[in-house]
Formats: structure tokens, C-alpha cells, sequence
């Protein structure tokens, strides 16, 4: 067996949190509601261009998910473009973000929290592309 790829991930949460997590990565993130098959619970799959990376999927009656633990998830990372377009956005919608710098691989990342307390990176890259020494 060999990996070849990303696939998507999948965040499982009661349909009131799931719709705002729907809405957060859509609105603020930039990610577009698609096409899901026919499945036995409730949800959305989100897109980026044509791949389905990010499922989100409404809990069992029974089922509870704790969000406010420490676990050893910290974040998802996007590859992204517009990194301003992408700042006035986050500040528009008052969500609290750091930035950072791996300038020997050229990218500037944004740092940030959805609403489930999930950790997101946005990674552009540089104007000035990857430092050689």
C-alpha cells in the first residue's frame, strides 16, 4: 500500500454547530458547498475547486463530542491565494488571527480558530518566494 494523497477530513458535531461550521468555512475560509451522496446522517461536504476535502456530518442522537479538550489535533492547513483578500475577510468578520513565516520554504501562513475551537492555517505563498543561503 502506498498513500498517494489528501483525501479530506471530517468534523462530526450536532446540526446546529455543523450548519455554523458549514457557514464558517464557506463564508470566511472560501471553501463551497457540493455534492454529497446519499448517506445515512445528515451533512454537508465542502470544496475546494473539485475536491471534496472537508466533510462535516451531524451526530446520532445518542453521540456526544467533546470540543473543549485537549487532544493531539491542532490544525488543518489550506494552500491558499490572496493573502490581503483573505485578511480583510477574517477581519470583516472579527475572527482573531496570527501570522507566520517559513521563509525557507517562501510562505506566509494565517493562524486561526473555527467555531468548534479547531485550528486552521492558510498558507500563501511569499512575494519573494523561498530563501537559499
Amino acid at each position: 500500500m502506498s498513500i498517494i494523497g489528501f483525501n479530506h477530513y471530517n468534523l462530526r458535531a450536532p446540526r446546529e454547530l455543523m450548519d455554523e461550521l458549514k457557514e464558517f468555512y464557506c463564508e470566511v475560509v472560501g471553501l463551497a458547498q457540493g455534492q454529497r451522496p446519499p448517506l445515512e446522517s445528515f451533512g454537508y461536504w465542502l470544496y475546494a475547486g473539485d475536491q471534496g476535502i472537508l466533510h462535516l456530518s451531524q451526530t446520532r442522537q445518542d453521540e456526544s463530542r467533546l470540543t473543549h479538550i485537549a487532544t493531539t489535533f491542532d490544525h488543518i492547513a489550506f494552500t491558499c491565494t490572496d493573502r490581503p483578500g483573505m485578511e480583510a475577510r477574517l477581519k470583516q468578520y472579527n475572527i482573531e488571527f496570527r501570522t507566520g513565516e517559513l521563509s525557507a520554504l517562501g510562505i506566509t501562513q494565517l493562524f486561526f480558530k473555527d467555531p468548534a475551537g479547531n485550528g486552521i492555517e492558510l498558507s500563501f505563498a511569499s512575494p519573494r518566494g523561498p530563501v537559499h543561503e
